[in-house]
């Protein structure tokens, strides 16, 4: 099979939660156990940082890698999902996995595949550790796809584990209630492994401080260490500055021996701020660790997240007059912070090109878009997408008014026929909006 083969292959066979939902959601890591010792568990020949969290894990772990690419290393970057190309979900050093890699891998695993029948996520989690194993790196950053405790990565025993924050998603998976969801992110806090939670929240951390006082885990709040002094938006990028918290700040001043100082990040969105800090003090903690990370490194790093690492759909400006900006936020969570950011724009009149899929609890969502903008609904192109119909339907119910697209790309165009230059596109709702749009 050629390269397009194997893909269409492994979609065809392996059940896809990107795509399905949570039929393909597996409740165990026993298939991952399995194909990992089939192959010889690669995933302990190289270090690892684990991480999970509702909203800022891409983020975060693109920043890390970009941070530790110059400080010299050679590092592996897991991600999920892809937005154009399949091959995003695995790099090293921001090069995407070739293609001989995954078709020689697919035809020399077929029949492990056919015995123990995979999702598609654990196939490509045995892919991803293998690889990084054969290339030999130093470091590999390791995403969550869902959850924690479940998820087919939580096989790895961390160097670092990180926990960006806590929100409503997969509710129906991870539970019902904020310390349920908490819970099965904690999952990933390991024996005697450092643990960073980016951000506070007082009605949960209780569950992480449990977690790791179980597992003899020395726990860290980022926002505790570091205090955003200011944060400054840019036309496509934004100027932060920290100073330590001088009432729990020691540790983290005496790492980097600094009192204030700048950075600068192409990532523009305002929720950044909560992943910068978290990324900081990960920062200080591989330091105690005996990681070489300079400030010059971290510098560098951020300055250069999207061409070391190929980072894309964060706040991601794609065109002007109109202004166009996409954004894979995709839960109340995250959808509520890119309100906030939009209602910062200067504009004429405000295009919304949304779509979701069905698993979303889309009545809270829809209950605080703002009713003054006009809508394009539309529907990506995957089973999981709700209907654009019917998601036109539903928002109604909340005064929000637009015509409903079969595609993206017809919702897309039409937003663009319809603004003038000093009106303001934005495209999101799902990840594979925006994996369509661009």
């Amino acid at each position: 099979m050629n390269y397009q083969e194997t893909l269409n292959y492994l979609y065809q066979q392996l059940p896809l939660f990107t795509r399905i939902g949570a039929a393909a959601y597996k409740v165990d890591i026993t298939n991952t156990v399995e194909l990992c010792n089939a192959l010889n568990n690669p995933q302990n020949n190289f270090k690892t940082i684990h991480i999970a969290g509702t909203n800022g894990k891409g983020s975060t772990s693109h920043l890390l890698a970009s941070i530790l690419q110059e400080s010299g290393l050679k590092v592996g970057l897991y991600t999920s999902p892809h937005l154009k190309d399949f091959r995003e979900r695995i790099k090293i050093n921001g090069e995407m996995i070739p293609e001989q890699e995954i078709t020689d891998f697919v035809s020399n695993y077929k029949p492990l595949f056919d015995k123990i029948e995979p999702s598609f996520f654990e196939w490509t989690v045995a892919l991803c550790f293998d690889y990084f194993a054969k290339q030999k790196v130093d470091i590999a950053i390791i995403e969550t796809g869902l959850g924690g405790r479940l998820d087919s990565t939580n096989i790895i025993n961390p160097m670092l584990s990180i926990i960006t924050n806590i929100g409503w998603d997969h509710t129906d998976l991870l539970g019902d209630t904020l310390s349920k969801i908490a819970f099965e992110k904690a999952g990933i806090i390991k024996k005697n492994t450092p643990v960073v939670i980016g951000e506070k929240q007082i009605e949960i951390d209780d569950v992480f401080i449990k977690k790791s006082h179980d597992e003899n885990s020395h726990l860290v709040f980022a926002q505790e260490q570091l205090i955003v002094e200011s944060f400054i938006q840019q036309n496509e990028g934004a100027t932060i500055k920290f100073m330590p918290n001088n009432l729990f700040g020691n540790e983290i001043n005496a790492a980097f021996k600094f009192e204030n100082y700048s950075l600068n990040c192409p990532l523009g969105g305002i929720y950044q701020q909560h992943n910068f800090t978290t990324v900081l003090v990960a920062c200080q903690q591989l330091m105690v660790l005996e990681f070489n990370i300079s400030f010059e490194n971290i510098k560098q790093g951020f300055e250069n997240v999207i061409k070391n690492t190929g980072l894309m759909g964060r706040w991601q400006v794609l065109g002007n007059e109109p202004k166009i900006i996409c954004d894979t936020g995709h839960n109340l969570n995250g959808i509520e912070l890119i309100i906030q950011q939009i209602a910062m724009q200067k504009y004429d009149k405000l295009h919304l090109v949304l779509g979701m899929v069905k698993d979303k609890d889309i009545n809270k969502i829809l209950a605080i878009l703002p009713v003054n903008a006009k809508y394009y609904w539309c529907k990506a192109q995957l089973p999981r997408a709700l209907n654009e119909i019917e998601l036109q339907t539903q928002a109604k119910q909340y005064n929000l008014n637009g015509n409903a697209f079969e595609t993206v790309a017809l919702a897309f165009e039409s937003a663009k026929l319809n603004a003038s230059k000093n009106d303001f596109i934005f495209v999101g709702g799902s990840t594979f909006v925006v994996a369509e749009v661009l």
